[in-house]
């Protein structure tokens, strides 16, 4: 087996302690270990980063288990060359395995297998508020789903009516029957509460919420859902704050933002979304097959005995995915720039709705690793073919017939045009 360091070390980490092995290879063949044990603790941490130095060592491996790499990592970057591999390709064979035998294994791996892409420290923050963002704009639809079953449990049909039941009318006539000290309502207050649109609804309103049946229990708990919807959106608001306040210390983030905007169905949030998850220098990524397969865009491979099985998108991507997915549903509604609407029609015709969105944010992918590695605006090679004015769409049609008629007469496919009498 070539060597590919001839001095590098692997680490196998665990929540409270870690086990390294510096492996050395001189002019023989068989290779010298050194294994040593230490704690997770700051000052550990630093022993162990003086124990490589001292044997010249500057290349380590370890792999990505849970959260536990990170403080290692943290104290060891600034001087030693850490490669994060993932689980997958370092796991030692089940029945001969310890914590000495996985750092070794990993250390003798250590050159075969690709490290797992780690951004810098600006960007490390930034995707900690991005996905925290993420989870935390979840649980609030988890909690929007919960008050509306309550409304549903309490025979309120309000939402087949309204078009938001989170809106500033609807809430108002929510916030009227939990008032209400019995289960009868007042049809000439209720049409006093109604606005605009919903003025032509007024019947169909009052039969929604007509004999509706809510306690005192359920109504507590009503109010319990929405203070906590209160509280997650406050805490939104304070975290897109923290977001700003990182992007404003480096301007390059600010500028890599407005230039991902210019990308149909790329808002600002989708933007700091792929900024804190890809960051702002592509030389990380070979090319952008290998971006969209680390965004588990591409297709899997999978075939044995030349067979061909499932071939579906990797489960890589948990963050990114789906907010390309996102940016691909708006980018192919938008009118304003129809490029990607009419890609998106031409595959869901062949492929489905589904498949055709997933390609339409690979598309999007591509075209963000290609503007972030030259410097060059959205401007894909055959927009011309699609956003066209209709004056020169017209002109170059007649053109093309006109070229397909002088061909049919080259061949004696077509007549000649007849000679104009004088």
């Amino acid at each position: 087996m070539k060597v590919t360091y001839k001095t590098c070390c692997g680490v196998d980490v665990h929540k409270s302690f870690l086990v390294a092995t510096i492996i050395t290879t001189t002019g023989g063949i068989e290779p010298s270990y050194q294994k040593k044990r230490y704690s997770t603790f700051n000052n550990s941490i630093l022993e162990f980063k003086q124990w490589l130095l001292d044997n010249d060592c500057h290349d380590l491996c370890m792999e990505s288990t849970g959260k536990y790499w990170i403080p290692v990592f943290n104290l060891l970057e600034d001087e030693i060359n850490v490669t994060i591999a993932n689980p997958k390709w370092v796991k030692a064979v089940k029945g001969n395995k310890d914590d000495t035998k996985d750092s070794k294994w990993i250390g003798d791996l250590f050159g075969l297998v690709n490290g797992s892409y780690i951004p810098c420290k600006k960007i490390r923050i930034l995707r900690e508020f991005t996905r925290y963002r993420y989870k935390i704009v979840s649980c609030r639809s988890s909690e929007k789903n919960r008050y509306q079953n309550a409304l549903t449990v309490c025979n309120v049909a309000l939402d087949s009516v309204v078009s938001d039941i989170f809106g500033k009318l609807s809430t108002s006539i929510i916030d009227y029957l939990l008032e209400q000290s019995g289960n009868s309502i007042n049809h000439e207050e209720i049409a006093s509460k109604l606005l605009k649109s919903l003025k032509s609804k007024e019947d169909a309103v009052i039969e929604s919420i007509e004999g509706y049946q809510m306690t005192d229990s359920q109504k507590y708990r009503m109010h319990l859902v929405r203070a906590h919807m209160d509280y997650i959106t406050a805490e939104i608001n304070d975290v897109d704050r923290e977001i700003e306040k990182v992007i404003s210390s480096d301007s390059d983030f600010e500028n890599a933002i407005q230039f991902l905007m210019t990308i149909p169905g790329v808002k600002r949030d989708s933007a700091i979304t792929v900024i804190s998850e890809i960051g702002i220098d592509m030389t990380q990524f070979s090319s952008s097959k290998c971006l969209c397969c680390w965004a588990g865009l591409t297709p899997g491979s999978n075939e044995s005995g030349g067979k061909k099985k499932s071939v579906r998108v990797t489960r890589a991507g948990v963050y990114l995915k789906p907010a390309l997915v996102q940016c691909a549903h708006a980018a192919v509604k938008s009118e304003k720039s129809p490029y990607y609407k009419k890609k998106y029609e031409s595959l869901m015709k062949r492929r489905g709705k589904k498949r055709a969105i997933v390609a339409i944010a690979r598309m999007i992918l591509t075209a963000i690793y290609q503007m972030l590695s030259t410097g060059e605006s959205w401007n894909p090679s055959d927009l011309y073919k699609i956003d066209i004015p209709e004056a020169l769409l017209e002109k170059q049609k007649a053109k093309a017939i006109k070229q397909a008629m002088k061909l049919l007469q080259r061949e004696g496919l077509y007549p000649p045009p007849e000679p104009i009498a004088s």
